[in-house]
């Protein structure tokens, strides 16, 4: 079988993998599409983030789903042909957190696609792939490229949980890449009253106006966008920071009214954090990482027509241009979800 792999920044093989046989409670996976994701593209170009650096070559990717090809032993309510959504998530239901209800913090994690630990997690971006049966959701009636998106419109929802009560409110969106244009379809699902967006790429931002927002801002031609948001301590009862941009949270941050909640989704590295107006206005700050029971919940919602993740899904390439595929997805003015074709 062909795979994606990443050697170091800028240095994209396709290479022959061998291509196992499922084990007993396993699922062999013929992959239909991959979702190109903001961590592969930091791998890509940068050979890795913060302080997350690749040791050896990796298969990249964790947003597919494809067919089943193969059942193991003891794997009931599958059939082959069926296409199904892989989560990649696999925690180890054994550690601390674990036994504590939470998996996504998970001690011995294996997500695929990960140079966190050593050696690294080897992705998914495969054309033959061996899943446990329990990370795989029977997507039937989507198309390949909807269930690929299962997994990033689960960390939206993880991250909506960690907000909590979104009826009637209104929310703030900073950063409209594909998390942040995810985060105002679920928004506007959980009842928001004004979704505003921010972002610097006019592109991004009509696609957050597609997703659902009230009204969409560039910030980088217009610096002072949020500034009418901030008069009376602010406006909005909840911020969805969805860049890893110190600059759009502390510009976000202004915009909150008193005991608002602000939660952090992107990750870029450490950020400067305005201590003060978080203590004066009385905030509540909250992380987000990643996501476990939230992946049915995303599959289940698309098939039910709940949430239609498919026009932000901007470009499809076939695995021959993958080199291709991860340039354009690196290009913020051109494209939003770009995706590969495994078939």
């Amino acid at each position: 079988m062909r795979a994606i792999v990443i050697h170091a920044a800028g240095d994209l093989r396709i290479e022959d993998r061998d291509a196992p046989a499922p084990g007993p409670g396993e699922v062999a996976i013929r992959l239909a599409t991959g979702g190109i994701c903001g961590s592969d593209l930091h791998y890509y170009n940068h050979g890795g983030f913060g302080t997350v650096r690749l040791k050896q070559p990796m298969i990249l990717g964790h947003e597919v789903a494809g067919h089943v090809a193969a059942l193991g032993a003891g794997v009931d309510g599958l059939v082959p042909g069926d296409l199904v959504a892989v989560s990649p998530s696999r925690p180890c239901g054994s550690c601390r957190f674990c036994a504590e209800g939470l998996p996504n913090h998970c001690l011995n994690m294996r997500f695929y696609g990960s140079a966190m630990p050593f050696p690294h997690v080897q992705g998914a971006f495969r054309q033959h792939l061996i899943a446990d049966a329990g990370q795989c959701v029977h997507a039937g009636g989507l198309t390949a490229g909807q269930a690929a998106t299962a997994e990033p419109l689960s960390v939206c929802l993880h991250a909506a949980k960690q907000a909590g009560d979104m009826l009637g409110k209104r929310v703030l969106v900073t950063g409209c890449g594909p998390i942040g244009a995810l985060m105002i379809l679920v928004a506007r699902r959980a009842g928001a009253r004004q979704i505003v967006v921010t972002d610097l790429s006019d592109n991004a931002l009509d696609y957050g106006r597609k997703a659902g927002a009230d009204l969409a801002l560039n910030t980088g031609s217009q610096p002072d966008a949020l500034e009418p948001f901030t008069a009376d301590k602010g406006d909005f009862d909840l911020l969805f920071e969805c860049s890893g941009a110190a600059p759009a949270l502390a510009s976000g941050i202004a915009a909150v009214r008193p005991r608002g909640v602000v939660v952090q989704l992107g990750m870029g590295g450490d950020m400067a954090l305005p201590m003060q107006q978080i203590t004066a206005k009385e905030l509540t700050l909250k992380g987000s990482f990643r996501f476990h029971a939230e992946f049915a919940t995303a599959v289940s919602m698309m098939r039910a027509g709940l949430l239609d993740t498919a026009p932000l899904i901007s470009h499809t390439l076939p695995l021959d241009r993958a080199g291709e595929a991860f340039a354009l997805a690196s290009d913020r003015a051109r494209a939003m979800k770009v995706q590969i074709d495994f078939a």
